[in-house]
């Protein structure tokens, strides 16, 4: 324990005794209202607070906000403060100076001006003793185990310290502090803000609030972005609209749009050079020199969140290597190899500094979008195309097999993919089209997103044709995609007649037996399947078959996956033992080829018991049907779509079997499965919700049928558009049940009942990627 007996006050000592300069008020000033009512909280419990945050987000004008009210309050025993003592805490030297001054002014014995060292410890040593009530700002610590000796000792009670910092070390919170992190403004404080300060500079005529949230979106609402903003308009009389479309073009640059002219506030330094200030430190730190390297690629990342496991891929480690300059002149073609600790102890640093932000150890990695735009201005022009190529191959390398499997991973990626496209253009178009590209296409698909897949798809044709040219096989491929969103968001026509053009492009440019063109010919055979040109599909599926056969050979998985489609064809023509025998043969085939558990070798054996179905030898169906959902949950796991579609397909054989209650009881579950693993508003769970619909109504359960019915039809409306087939569909049926329920309560004027609905086919054509 230690004792610290109350010097005596020199005779000359004027109350109070206010050392450093507080801040001014900052205009239009934002109090912060829920930060500080964490800050008065963690007071009332006796604890010093630090103020952490992003560089720019205001830290220092609350702590200035927080110490002007407490130093303008009336001094009384329990009110006011006798001394207040505002320190820039940059660095230690400035720290012990500032002690020594106020030594010097309260007159302390011992204090002499030269031992400035000694006479702030003296100053420390009277704090902690003394009855008076203090406050100490430390404002801006940057190191903060040199200053942990410099802390004032507040446990009496009587004084207060309040900090603010960039940084999130455990050193900052430890020893009773309470770190406080302050963020950046919300949507009500940017939009006051800027209402305020264009009008207290009479100037209100430039506030547009449909333009300001925009603008605060474009600054990711950091409020010193926000003041430099304002400030630019002011000096300019530049309208927000304006504004905002040079904030939008990636070729202006931040020292531009928020230069230092506009540092009204006096920050002392661009917006930029804030931002960036503590990337020195973190080299310092940094001893494995990745620390910048790993800041360009996470720059041109999606501002809510990338991977952190993206940048330990092998892609990414392979590009770190050369990108870190080389510890030593004569090792400059020497390139070690980088290891994934190194990788995460530089996150680490930066995750110190707060140049990224991280919530949890697996959660993804966030960088302010100003932080990043102003890292992506100091990429040298000549490394950004591979930059951004590397960082495209570590997104495509996260990428899971099949997006349920991790839905929320597959949405994250597709998000920065846009995003690293949107940026870095044209650098994932050349030479070629970056894989990633596609993936976003085909996940959106599968998401069941299809007039969102449509849209993106409709640009990367338009990118393509104008970058590649119109016949590039890339613009040929991008056509294609597009035909599939077409087809999944039932345009059917417009699928068919892009299809047509594709073949016969791919026809005149890559000639008649390319691989491609024979994809080609196969999927407008599966369009002309759906639009109901049963013939049509039936005689191209024949060819197609033909020429796999030829040019592939007769085992070929295409060729296959060509003879399937044609048993499809089969039974869409009502050639039902045509489809049955066909269909055998593939799925000995498969067996053969691929073997008896590969998930084509599943799916032959699940469209096999179908055309049982359809021949009417509805217990061979259901025998085969058992073993489909047995053997696809034992392979591809119970939550896979395709497990869901087997146990959907024998719940449609034991309707056809007369098993009304174990139907009911299996689709109850696909339902509640599908809701779990694709989400609500997934076009397989519609589907499951309606055939659910069919087995209440088999059950005799008439209103909970037409319920679920209407819940069916107000879906597909809102997701698929009112003239989507299976919207029709859902209308149509939804109306055959109406009348049917009125058939029942008036029986002298019923009408034949009419049969449900004809179930969805086992398993849609098969279309290659």
């Amino acid at each position: 324990m230690h004792v610290y007996p109350a010097p005596v006050r020199g005779s000359s000592a004027e109350w109070p005794v206010w050392v450093g300069d507080v801040p001014r008020p900052a205009a239009a000033f934002q109090p912060r209202t829920q930060v500080r009512k964490k800050v008065k909280a963690a007071r009332g419990e006796g604890r010093d607070v630090v103020l952490s945050g992003l560089g720019g987000v205001g830290k220092s004008q609350l702590a200035a906000s927080l110490a002007r009210e407490l130093r303008d309050q009336e001094r009384s025993g329990e009110a006011g403060l006798d001394v207040l003592v505002w320190v820039r805490a940059t660095s230690i030297d400035q720290v012990i100076s500032a002690y020594a001054e106020a030594a010097g002014r309260l007159q302390l014995p011992g204090a002499v001006p030269d031992d400035e060292d000694e006479a702030a410890r003296r100053f420390l040593r009277w704090l902690a003793a003394t009855g008076r009530r203090w406050l100490v700002v430390l404002d801006d610590i940057s190191d903060p185990v040199a200053v942990r000796q410099w802390w004032p000792d507040s446990g009496s009670g009587r004084g207060w310290v309040l900090a603010t910092s960039r940084r999130e070390d455990a050193q900052l919170s430890g020893q009773g502090r309470a770190l406080v992190r302050i963020g950046l403004y919300t949507d009500a404080e940017a939009r006051a803000y800027l209402k305020r300060r264009l009008t207290d500079a009479s100037h209100a005529h430039l506030h547009d609030p449909d333009r300001a949230d925009e603008i605060a979106a474009e600054l990711g609402h950091l409020p010193l972005a926000l003041g430099h903003a304002a400030a630019y308009l002011i000096n300019k009389r530049c309208t927000m609209a304006d504004y905002l479309a040079l904030l939008r073009d990636t070729g202006s640059r931040l020292g531009e749009l928020l230069p230092a002219s506009a540092d009204t506030e006096g920050y002392g330094r661009p917006v930029t050079a804030s931002l960036l200030l503590s990337l020195d430190a973190v080299e310092e730190a940094d001893t494995s020199h990745l620390a910048r390297p790993l800041l360009h690629l996470a720059s041109l990342m999606d501002p809510l969140g990338h991977p952190a496991t993206a940048w330990t891929t092998p892609q990414a480690l392979d590009h770190l290597r050369t990108a870190r300059p080389p510890q030593r002149r004569r090792l400059r073609k020497h390139h070690p190899p980088v290891t994934e600790t190194e990788v995460h102890n530089a996150l680490e640093h930066l995750r110190t500094y707060a140049l990224i932000t991280q919530d949890t150890a697996t959660a993804p990695l966030r960088m302010h979008a100003l932080t990043a735009r102003a890292v992506r201005e100091t990429i040298p022009t000549g490394l950004l195309p591979a930059t951004a190529r590397t960082a495209a191959d570590a997104l495509t390398r996260l990428w899971p097999r099949h997006d349920h499997e991790n839905r929320e991973l597959a949405a994250l990626l597709r998000a920065n993919v846009v995003h690293l496209d949107q940026l870095t253009r044209p650098a994932l178009w050349q030479p070629t089209i970056h894989p990633c590209i596609y993936k976003v296409s085909s996940g959106l698909i599968e998401a069941g997103l299809y007039h969102q897949a449509i849209e993106y798809d409709e640009t990367v044709l338009r990118l393509s044709s104008r970058i590649h040219g119109p016949d590039h096989p890339d613009t040929l491929s991008a056509r294609h995609n597009l035909a599939v969103s077409y087809s999944a968001a039932g345009r059917v026509q417009d699928a068919l007649d892009l299809r047509e053009r594709v073949l016969a492009d791919r026809e005149r440019v890559l000639g008649p037996d390319h691989p491609d063109t024979l994809s080609a010919r196969h999927n407008l055979a599966a369009s002309y399947s759906v639009a109901g040109r049963a013939q049509e599909a039936l005689d191209l599926g024949e060819r197609v078959l033909a020429d796999r056969e030829r040019v592939l050979g007769l085992d070929h998985p295409d060729t296959l996956t060509a003879r399937h489609n044609l048993a499809t064809s089969y039974g869409d023509a009502g050639r039902v033992q045509d489809a049955l025998d066909l269909r055998e043969r593939v799925l000995a085939d498969r067996e053969r080829v691929l073997g008896p558990d590969h998930p084509d070798t599943l799916k032959a054996r699940n469209n096999l018991a179908a055309s049982y179905s359809d021949a009417g030898c509805i217990h061979d169906a259901l025998d085969l049907g058992e073993r489909v959902l047995a053997d696809r949950e034992r392979v591809l796991g119970p939550d896979h779509p395709d497990t869901l579609r087997a146990r959907h397909n024998l719940a449609v054989s034991y309707g056809a079997a007369g098993r009304v209650q174990d139907a009911l009881d299996l689709r109850e579950r696909v339902l509640a499965d599908c809701e779990r693993v694709l989400g609500p508003d997934h076009p397989d769970t519609l589907t499951a919700r309606h055939n659910l619909a069919v087995s209440y109504g088999a059950a005799g359960r008439v209103q909970e049928a037409l319920d679920l019915r209407e819940r069916v039809l107000a879906d597909r409306e809102r997701l698929l558009g009112p003239d989507h087939p299976a919207t029709l569909r859902a209308r149509n049926s939804l109306t055959r049940a109406r009348e049917a329920a009125a058939a029942v309560q008036q029986p002298d004027t019923a009408t034949p009942a009419t049969a449900p609905d004809p179930q969805p086919p086992s398993d849609t054509p098969e279309q290659p990627v």
